[in-house]
């Protein structure tokens, strides 16, 4: 690689292959690093980069990047599963002594927002940056992904504390659904990004667990809303 032009390039090819979670290019020192989620084989960069580049392993430090192998998607979002079997224990005991689905779903959706703040709060100068990578509203107003940990909050406790509850459904369509386009279009693009549902001191790649997450919510207090006007 000689220009700018060049890493362009490369980092086109390399970021397609599905092993390949991120990259960074060292033009000067002639250095690339990859963060890979299994091994990659310099058979199949070759497949990618032939003819112009041609990969090798004579560089002990590019060879070291390619054998470096991230955790599993499944062992990365092991902690996202846990939340909710929790979510879930949580919202059942809530019920007491009379169980009531549409009152597991209001203590789920009060859980699940304050809950998925308090990880956002945990590295609250960080988390603005990270959402607004894909976030649609995140991205043009700086302020917005500023205040939206309280917002969930906020959301959390109308929903535990049964107050301006349709208000609560109709802002929890509104705020997830901008958030699900911007992980559809993320997951469409195949960008290879870190999802800030639970902030950024656990680094969760974004997949289809985060669109998941969403629709799930959605559907939840499209339900109660129908419910409560039906």
């Amino acid at each position: 690689m000689t220009c700018k032009d060049c890493v362009s390039s490369v980092t086109e090819k390399l970021i397609s292959l599905d092993e390949v979670k991120d990259l960074k290019i060292d033009l000067e020192n002639g250095i690339a690093e990859l963060e890979v989620l299994k091994t990659l084989t310099l058979e199949k960069l070759s497949v990618v980069l032939l003819p112009k580049y041609i990969p090798t392993m004579e560089n002990q430090p590019f060879n070291k990047a390619f054998l470096e192998q991230s955790p599993s998607k499944l062992k990365q979002l092991f902690p996202l599963f846990f939340i909710f079997l929790y979510l879930i224990a949580g919202s059942v005991l809530l019920q007491r002594n009379t169980f009531r689905f549409t009152n597991f779903m209001i203590d789920y959706m009060g859980l699940f927002f304050v809950v998925f703040s308090f990880f956002k709060f945990l590295d609250y100068k960080g988390f603005p940056s990270a959402f607004a990578q894909y976030d649609p509203l995140a991205k043009r107003i700086v302020f917005y992904a500023k205040i939206y940990p309280f917002i969930e909050t906020l959301l959390g406790l109308m929903f535990l504390l049964r107050w301006e509850l349709n208000f609560a459904f109709f802002a929890t369509i509104v705020i997830l659904s901008i958030t699900t386009l911007g992980v559809v279009f993320t997951l469409f693009d195949k960008n290879k990004i870190n999802c800030a549902c639970l902030g950024t001191s656990l680094k969760l790649p974004m997949t289809e667990a985060s669109l998941i997450e969403n629709v799930i919510m959605i559907m939840m207090a499209v339900a109660m809303l129908f419910y409560q006007f039906g």
